[in-house]
């Protein structure tokens, strides 16, 4: 079996639960099978929702569950420079453009569109700002107007060409990044998306294996596009199923899935939280 590296990856931005206890298991289960090094990652690059308290509980919680990570703490908001290299790389490109539309905006045109095409996370943005020109986008900027930028889809599809990438469960996948349209890449209050920034980090970290929910199965689709463009290794992957509760409902922080924390000063024991957690 070949040495895996994985990766957790969580948000700082409430306390893990046994949703998150799953997927840190499923990654970090790997690494160990195969003689490899499970590394642990806070993508807190979102300011105005990550909380510094809540990196300390998910090491703290972590750490209770025995769950033991390779290396230092890879913390996204270390690693601004990282992500604006990539963005510039990818402006070389002419692949991004600025959009100064709100989200309000961007809604209305959709509704006024009797066909909006949809993606995975529903309708696409319809491309509004593609069109400016250079003049009116630094008119606009130089103004001081509030932008993200978001990347031709169209033209960096093109470019890359067909493109695939493995899934341990699910195969030989030929990616399919058209049908998410201009996906925003940075915004002023965000310096790198998501879609960005784990794309970047996994390449810098040397992850081969990436282990995360089925919910993500179609945002590969746009990681494997960024990898194309920035020349980036592709890793393998591993979607797996969600954790659900007893009606068949996902775990998750909006729905007050049972925290680590709780279970914790309930007395249940690390084994029997692990347990709990399908493993």
């Amino acid at each position: 079996m070949t040495e895996a590296v994985t990766r957790f990856a969580p948000s700082p931005t409430g306390r893990l639960h046994l949703g998150h206890v799953h997927s840190a298991l499923q990654g970090w289960s790997s690494a160990k099978a195969s003689g490899g090094r499970f590394l642990l990652r806070i993508e807190d690059i979102d300011g105005t929702r990550c909380r510094p308290e809540f990196t300390e509980a998910i090491l703290e919680d972590l750490t209770w569950l025995e769950i033991t990570w390779d290396g230092p703490v890879r913390r996204q908001s270390e690693h601004f420079g990282d992500y604006r290299a990539a963005l510039a790389r990818l402006k070389g490109q002419g692949l991004l453009y600025p959009c100064f539309c709100t989200r309000a905006e961007i809604q209305a045109e959709i509704a006024r569109s009797a066909a909006a095409p949809h993606g995975p996370e529903g309708p696409l943005y319809p491309g509004t700002c593609r069109g400016l020109s250079d003049s009116e986008r630094e008119l606009r900027m130089n103004a001081g107007e509030t932008f993200a930028l978001r990347i031709d889809m169209e033209k960096a599809a093109s470019r890359a060409g067909a493109l695939f990438w493995e899934d341990d469960l699910a195969g030989h996948i030929e990616a399919q990044p058209s049908g998410h349209g201009d996906v925003v890449l940075a915004r002023k209050e965000t310096p790198a998306s998501y879609h960005l920034a784990v794309t970047v980090d996994d390449a810098l970290q040397g992850v081969t294996l990436v282990t995360r929910g089925e919910d993500l199965f179609a945002a590969t689709d746009v990681h494997r596009l960024l990898q194309a463009l920035l020349e980036l290794p592709t890793p393998r992957y591993r979607h797996h199923p969600l954790l659900r509760d007893a009606e068949g409902r996902r775990l998750a922080k909006r729905d007050k899935a049972q925290t680590v924390v709780s279970l914790r000063e309930g007395g249940t024991s690390p084994a029997e939280v692990r347990r709990l957690a399908g493993f």
